[in-house]
């Protein structure tokens, strides 16, 4: 007797479609897609610093002192500025989307005019940005190199101050923007040294910590990032209040953090407030309160938690729609988000026509190209709902309509419509229509090994797919010549013990056991890929489930009792925690 094991839709019976890439597991699941991010930032400013003297000098390429050329934070010419700052500079950080104030150098002052020292440190963060943005990266790595020897140097003659702080902190931004982050670990080691030995009442201290907050964030040290951000709180409560809007960014920067770290309750506190803190400025319908609303739907919708995630997104949609009227893309983009949340409570019907109102409402206002990413994306998810609740044509459909403009955008042969083919070809193997799914894959399979040869990994998912369907076509020896040549490039790519191979290995195993291959030799195979998805997801984790099904049918048919009991028992107690989690 031989088990079936691979689905009739897609490989291992999975829902999702594919956007491209490798699936995240090997035993994937129907999801909630994840939220676009909507582009709109908040304009806060860092508190407010004593001008002092200064007595540090920075260097340029070529070497030299800067001049004051310091911006006044009061003017409409200077927040352009420094959106401009942020959208090159600040988008490899980790503050929360969209609202990224880590990026720039923006110290604020008492006063109307800056001190020498505040002129040279905008000066040299626009150097650095202006290098980075002219694709002169070698040029900005000498220009931050120098900084960095001259704070040494001053460092070395026992300065450690505010001043150091400031300069290590903009060289830092730098590195983590030139894409070299683990001297930026080294200079985070020194600028932390500094700053725990500096008072509250410093200059510079609060913006110093919220880049620093920002910065081990994305170096994933989120215990000392959670550290920085707090004590950048506080500065700014002593010095501005505790309702003051200087403590939006860290606010968020520390919602953020605690959301990555799983701390979650504490997260949707910091966001609750960020958020109380913008409407008694602002009023309960400002712009400026879509992030962090944005933000908390998309942290609830992870957590399972949808009708709480719907409030915020219905808010976003309400307050898109009074500033920019019901037809404007942003009010689409915010829909979409609703629509993820309608999807996560069951409520397909109404989540289906959010998704197909978001759609076209982003259409209709050229809010942004057809062919764009992420309009293909919002596509996909649609199709991907339409296929979970049984409406496959219309899903169909929708897929169709992405080859297409794929097409028409770059070319009939373009490796970019091998996934729109792997998709449709998904879509007819639901409707068990699997010789035009064949057609489709064996397209999508010529196309990726004209454009990167026979060896390269890319070729492996079609391939992959294809395999399937030769298998629900009963063509088992084909499939399986399929399925050890994915493996095999698999293995050379990505080593023996990664998901792909995995994936390829599960495949292989359900192909060999109804042509009736030694089943000793499935069971190593089978052992082979539980111990991928442990050292993937961990021992307890839900993937492995499957797999130890399958381990302990086997062990039941060689005989092996003893060694199944211990796998029966692991089996049972899994069952049972993801059981009660479901009841939970």
């Amino acid at each position: 007797m031989n088990v079936d094991y691979l689905g009739e839709v897609s490989l291992f019976g999975r829902e999702t479609l594919y956007n491209g890439g490798f699936p995240s597991s090997l035993f994937s699941f129907f999801h909630l897609p994840q939220s676009l991010q909507l582009q709109k930032g908040i304009t806060c400013s860092s508190v407010s610093l004593q001008k002092q003297k200064c007595n540090i000098k920075l260097y340029a390429v070529p070497v030299r002192a800067f001049s004051c050329r310091f911006a006044s934070t009061g003017s409409a010419s200077s927040r352009d500025d420094l959106g401009s700052q942020r959208k090159h500079i600040a988008s490899a950080f980790t503050v929360p989307n969209g609202y990224q104030r880590a990026g720039h150098m923006h110290y604020r002052t008492d006063g109307n005019s800056a001190s020498e020292f505040e002129g040279q440190l905008d000066e040299l963060f626009n150097e650095v940005r202006m290098l980075i943005v002219s694709r002169r990266k070698s040029d900005a790595v000498e220009l931050l190199q120098a900084n960095y020897e001259a704070v040494k140097e001053q460092m070395e003659s026992g300065a450690c101050g505010i001043e150091q702080a400031a300069v290590l902190d903009i060289v830092a931004l730098g590195y983590i923007t030139v894409g070299d982050l683990k001297f930026v670990a080294s200079i985070l080691d020194i600028l932390n040294n500094i700053v725990d030995s500096l008072k509250d009442n410093e200059p510079f201290l609060d913006s110093v910590l919220l880049h620093m907050g920002s910065m081990y964030s994305t170096l994933k040290k989120l215990d000392k990032s959670v550290s920085a951000y707090k004590r950048a709180i506080d500065i700014i409560e002593k010095k501005s209040g505790k309702d003051s809007s200087f403590l939006i960014t860290p606010i968020l920067g520390m919602a953020k953090v605690l959301g990555t770290s799983g701390k979650t309750t504490k997260a949707v506190e910091f966001y609750h407030r960020a958020i109380s803190i913008l409407e008694s400025i602002r009023g309960f319908e400002d712009e400026d309160l879509v992030i962090p609303l944005f933000s908390l739907g998309n942290l609830l919708l992870k957590e399972g938690k949808g009708k709480d995630a719907e409030t915020c997104f219905a808010r976003i949609v309400n307050i898109y729609k009074k500033l920019y009227g019901e037809k404007d893309g942003k009010v689409g983009m915010a829909m979409y988000s609703l629509a993820n949340a309608k999807c996560a409570r069951g409520e397909a019907d109404e989540a289906i026509t959010l998704y197909r109102r978001a759609l076209q409402i982003i259409k209709d206002s050229n809010y942004m190209a057809l062919d764009d990413s992420e309009m293909e994306k919002m596509r996909i998810d649609l199709a991907e709902l339409l296929h979970a609740v049984g409406r496959g044509k219309e899903g169909r459909e929708l897929l169709e309509e992405c080859l297409l403009i794929n097409e028409k955008s770059k070319g009939k042969d373009h490796p970019s419509s091998v996934k729109h083919l792997v998709n449709l070809a998904a879509s007819y193997s639901r409707s068990k229509n699997y010789a035009e799914a064949e057609r489709l894959l064996r397209i999508g399979l010529d196309i990726m090994v004209k454009a990167v040869g026979p060896d390269d990994q890319s070729i492996t998912n079609p391939m992959l797919n294809l395999a399937v369907t030769l298998y629900n076509l009963k063509r088992d020896d084909d499939a399986e010549q399929l399925a050890l040549e994915v493996l095999r490039i698999r293995e050379n790519a990505f080593g023996k013990d990664c998901l792909p191979v995995g994936e390829a290995l599960d495949c292989l195993v359900s192909i060999q056991s109804r042509l009736g291959k030694d089943e000793t030799e499935l069971l190593k195979l089978l052992k082979r890929i539980l111990r991928i998805q442990e050292k993937a997801f961990g021992y307890e984790a839900k993937e492995v489930i499957d797999t130890l099904k399958k381990i302990v049918f086997y062990m039941d048919k060689l005989g092996l009792k003893d060694e199944k009991f211990p796998v029966q028992k692991r089996l049972s107690l899994l069952r049972m925690k993801f059981k009660n989690q479901m009841q939970y």
